[in-house]
């Protein structure tokens, strides 16, 4: 179970949690057999050219492209089978246990998604999981976290944007905070965090409380 947490310095109040679905010390057990496995499954999917392309536009080797492509069939076997570029409706990408579990799946889908409905093809798949690889740099992965708590995209951290957040976290089977403890917290926030006070995070406020936390690249992913 990972979390991003924000606190009174911003990351300790919020959780936001992921599973993990795959042990790299296993897969490194066998590689080469693993991947000529893989390769004679998949030859028909993509060409070397396109591993290439894919590997060179994201944080994966091939294998973990293959390995992507994978999990993204198995959301959808016939259909995937039928069209590699199919779009997966959000609520096919959302039976990704990693998703199911995670309070901010449907902005996850969204930011993602290149239709902007939370809609996936393998490319926004392979995209998604590429942002919450381990080989993704910190910068990336903050950009990507500021996306998804700005519900209302404007490209600001709003008190309302936080108190969805809030109300995310605490949703049904959590501990209730009163209204009072609710508004305490976001005021708390602020004033960590908003330094010229105008009432929103800018990216480089956001982006300032998250170079504060020594946890967040490790807890900001889904592995493969």
């Amino acid at each position: 179970m990972y979390f991003i947490r924000l606190d009174s310095t911003f990351i300790r109040h919020l959780r936001w949690s992921f599973k993990s679905s795959f042990s790299r010390d296993e897969a490194m057990l066998d590689n080469v057999q693993q991947l000529s496995i893989i390769m004679g499954q998949q030859e028909s999917v993509f060409t070397e050219e396109e591993l290439e392309d894919y590997q060179e536009l994201t944080f994966f080797l091939k294998k973990e492209i293959l390995h992507c492509y994978k999990r993204f069939k198995m959301l959808a076997p016939e259909a995937v089978s039928k069209n590699r570029n199919v779009r997966l409706p959000m609520a096919t990408v959302l039976t990704l246990p990693e998703l199911q579990v995670n309070p901010f799946c449907d902005r996850i889908c969204k930011v993602f998604s290149s239709a902007g409905d939370g809609s996936m093809t393998f490319e926004d798949f392979l995209d998604m999981m590429s942002v919450f690889s381990d080989a993704a740099p910190r910068s990336v992965k903050t950009e990507y976290a500021f996306r998804i708590y700005d519900f209302d995209e404007d490209d600001m951290i709003s008190v309302e944007d936080l108190r969805e957040i809030l109300n995310r976290l605490l949703g049904p089977g959590k501990k209730k905070l009163s209204e009072e403890d609710v508004e305490e917290l976001i005021d708390n926030v602020m004033a960590e965090a908003d330094l010229d006070e105008d009432h929103f995070l800018a990216f480089a406020e956001f982006e300032h409380v998250i170079s504060k936390s020594p946890d967040f690249l490790s807890s900001f992913r889904i592995r493969l």
